[in-house]
């Protein structure tokens, strides 16, 4: 009971394997996962101060770190089958946020409950710490993709992976997103040259696809 459970059960997050059911060279945890968020989310944010913009530290490094914690209840999701649907992602939203609701009721401590129930909101949206968890979320969807098909991985999956979370970071307005794709992306396309799959195309089509399509979903998965 306690802190201590919930201190215990982020040990869960490092067993819970992001895109199960795939080949992959490399596997990746939700824990790696939420701390490569953090890192991405600090950068893109310097970004944006030093275009003008104010941030809330303290509310971006909350919901960054702990922007997957209801996963140790429903665990990892596939984006595409996350997002068939409206009707589904609020479905599936609504049960996490309820759980992780029934985690803080039974085991935090009521002086603290407050805390932690603004600590693991849900923490995307219109503001700019919310934008710069999107696009950070996205990132590592993109890099985690990436380094499957840079190394020849044929999966359809992570084709999908990628084009998709390119087109929603591309849709999204922050300084950082402009300089992700003027001068971070064409340094990964060029590193994913000799890929034996054309990541340049890939990024092409992406690129040439409006922001508010639906995501395409791979067929018979």
């Amino acid at each position: 009971m306690g802190i201590h459970t919930y201190f215990q059960s982020l040990t869960d997050l490092e067993r819970i394997i992001r895109c199960p059911g795939k080949f992959k060279f490399q596997e990746h945890s939700v824990s790696a996962h939420s701390w490569k968020v953090v890192q991405y989310a600090k950068t893109l944010a310097d970004i944006e101060e030093s275009n003008g913009a104010t941030i809330d530290w303290k509310k971006l490094y909350e919901i960054t770190s702990s922007h997957d914690y209801g996963e140790i209840f429903i665990g990892d999701i596939k984006t595409p089958v996350k997002h068939y649907s409206l009707e589904l992602r609020a479905m599936l939203q609504q049960v996490e946020e309820g759980m992780v609701a029934h985690f803080i009721d039974e085991h935090i401590p009521e002086q603290f409950k407050t805390i932690f129930r603004r600590q693991l909101r849900e923490g995307k949206d219109n503001s700019v710490e919310g934008k710069i968890l999107e696009v950070a979320d996205k990132l590592d969807q993109i890099y985690e993709a990436f380094t499957e098909l840079q190394r020849g991985n044929t999966e359809k999956e992570f084709i999908v992976m990628y084009r998709d979370a390119l087109v929603k970071i591309k849709g999204i307005t922050l300084h950082c997103v402009d300089y992700f794709l003027a001068e971070i992306l064409p340094d990964m396309v060029k590193e994913g040259s000799k890929s034996p799959i054309n990541i340049a195309q890939i990024t092409e089509e992406a690129l040439s696809i409006p922001s508010k399509a639906k995501p395409s979903t791979p067929s018979n998965e």
